[in-house]
């Protein structure tokens, strides 16, 4: 059995957990703090809260009578999120859901013992974040972000589209998706060959930097760009949308509010879905189980999401080969 596989099967099992096996209910209020990246006035990051809570109101905690849920929104600023990150610790929560790589950091500067899941983190043990996916052996556990297959699938899109396409970059912030890089380097170079294309890795740090890398991609058809997981490109994409339109740049996005926005096709991971499936282990910590002993889970829930209305605008022509798989179409 692959390693993957092994661990999904005890990650199904701990999620499923009866709960006529659970202890019964004390009268004490559970407290949950979440720190999140993203701003609070973006849409999916709301259905993903609202999802958390939904998942917890299925497994009997309910905001404000057995349970209070404390959230903390740093906007994608760093500084703001380690501020929010010692607000949270300080109101010693029983456990702590961090949304990517920087918030998670920001917490653990704080604590050692108060058990962290993080959620959307693409290489947990290439970032540091646990040592181990079947048994992370410390106070953190959670849900990654990244499938090793994606780069196949994203690769296949663009040769399906765009036939002729002889090289693929792959765009993400280096400091926000630290410690990803070797990971998605690798997954992206290993699917390359498979269709005939040149990959390299888009590195960017700043905003105001996308516009002169979008502009020299466009500058060297035929090919495209796959917008990676990230929290920098999550809070950008408006403008990395508008830029690959305004370039007419074939660009494939990592979760469907990408294309939701305006954006082409979008293929990823449900990530509302994960939030939903980290208040199942937000439950099993308040029944008593330790980080260490959940182990990491991988995304189960994909979606493929194409927008028409941007193909027609970008002049591309959408094959039934891709529609037909598609779980939505935007027209």
């Amino acid at each position: 059995m692959r390693r993957r596989d092994a661990i999904g099967l005890i990650a199904a099992a701990a999620v499923g957990w009866p709960v006529a096996a659970r202890a019964e209910e004390d009268d004490r209020v559970r407290r949950v703090a979440v720190l999140m990246g993203i701003g609070e006035h973006d849409a999916n990051a709301r259905d993903r809260i609202q999802a958390f809570k939904d998942g917890l109101e299925q497994r009997g905690w309910i905001q404000d009578r057995n349970v209070q849920i404390d959230i903390r929104w740093a906007a994608g600023d760093a500084e703001r999120g380690r501020t929010y990150a010692t607000e949270l610790v300080g109101m010693a929560p029983d456990v702590v859901v961090a949304n990517s790589l920087p918030m998670l950091k920001a917490v653990r500067r704080e604590t050692d013992t108060i058990p962290i899941i993080f959620v959307q983190m693409p290489d947990p043990v290439g970032t540091g974040a646990v040592t181990n996916l079947a048994k992370p052996e410390a106070n953190v556990t959670g849900f990654t972000s990244f499938e090793y297959t994606m780069s196949t699938k994203w690769m296949q899109l663009i040769k399906e589209i765009l036939p002729r396409a002889n090289r693929v970059s792959f765009l993400f912030n280096p400091v926000t998706a630290a410690g990803a890089q070797d990971l998605y380097m690798r997954s992206i170079q290993a699917a390359a060959p498979l269709f005939d294309v040149r990959a390299s890795a888009t590195l960017v740090q700043k905003p105001d930097e996308l516009d002169g890398v979008v502009t020299a991609l466009a500058g060297e058809p035929p090919g495209g760009l796959i917008i990676m997981p990230d929290l920098f490109t999550s809070i950008h994409k408006d403008k990395i949308i508008a830029l690959a339109a305004r370039h007419r740049v074939l660009t494939i996005y990592p979760y469907g509010f990408f294309a939701e926005a305006g954006g082409l096709l979008s293929y990823g991971l449900d990530n509302v879905d994960l939030y939903r499936r980290a208040a199942a282990y937000v439950d099993r910590v308040f029944h008593g189980a330790k980080p260490a002993d959940l182990p990491v889970q991988q995304p189960t829930k994909f979606e493929m999401i194409v927008n028409l209305k941007t193909a027609a605008a970008l002049g591309i022509a959408i094959p039934m080969s891709v529609l037909v798989r598609a779980d939505k179409v935007i027209e």
